[in-house]
């Protein structure tokens, strides 16, 4: 929306990228720096915003219902109200095993809006044709695992150790266990003396999955992927209260 005089029109429409780079037009020198920093504080923490640009030295004023009000001195004197809507890759769920608990968190996690790769030394994608990736080995770095990434493995004492030790190194990710607490406890002391990872890593593993120690394989797989939607929606509602002023 625009209160002329102003450099942009109503339907002018652009994409900033994580890098800041703007391609197309929401307004000139006045408009475009303030819409690319809101662009950029959007794709942090995932909140949609109206940011209004209008003509007043009044300083800038967060409101908590989403709208951005910066008052500018731009000679121009008009005023602009700009929506920015983030665009964010859907997150990655990694489960490390052939199992029917691996194959179910797959299907279930694609059915939550994940995107889901399957690890499994030798795997046939054929056999997985619910995964969106599916890696013949344990090294994930093909499916560019970031910061809204949760793995779990499910590898159900078949490989447990292998299978952390090359999850572990990715520090942005969170990596759960399938395992009972005496497995969980030998296969921590299995990881310890390996020495490949130190004991900060050990401490990020989270056991018993979904704080499942018995039931079904698909039961176990409900349990442990509840869990991650659990705590995924708790640290972005936590990141969404720490960037509203209060």
């Amino acid at each position: 929306r625009c209160d002329p005089p102003t450099s942009a029109h109503p339907g002018d429409a652009a994409v900033i990228g994580a890098d800041g780079e703007l391609r197309g037009w929401i307004g000139g020198s006045c408009s475009e720096p303030l819409v690319r920093r809101e662009a950029l504080r959007a794709l942090e923490d995932g909140l949609p915003r109206l940011v209004r640009i209008v003509p007043a030295e009044s300083p800038e004023h967060h409101a908590a219902s989403g709208e951005v009000t910066v008052g500018t001195t731009c000679p121009s004197g008009g005023a602009l109200e700009v929506f920015v809507d983030p665009q964010l890759p859907r997150p990655l769920l990694v489960v490390a095993g052939g199992g029917p608990a691996a194959r179910a968190l797959i299907v279930m996690g694609s059915a939550a809006g994940f995107r889901t790769c399957l690890l499994h030394p030798g795997a046939d994608p054929r056999d997985y044709p619910a995964a969106d990736m599916v890696l013949p080995t344990l090294d994930v770095r093909a499916a560019n695992p970031g910061p809204d990434t949760w793995a779990i493995v499910a590898t159900m004492g078949h490989y447990d150790e292998e299978a952390l030790e090359a999850l572990l190194p990715h520090t942005d990710m969170d990596v759960a266990l399938v395992a009972s607490v005496r497995r969980a406890a030998a296969v921590l002391d299995g990881l310890r003396a390996r020495g490949a990872v130190d004991e900060p890593m050990v401490a990020r593993i989270r056991t018993p999955a979904g704080g499942m120690r018995a039931g079904r394989q698909e039961e176990i797989a409900v349990l442990a992927l509840a869990e991650v939607v659990t705590m995924r929606h708790s640290r972005r509602d936590a990141a969404r209260t720490a960037a509203t002023p209060g």
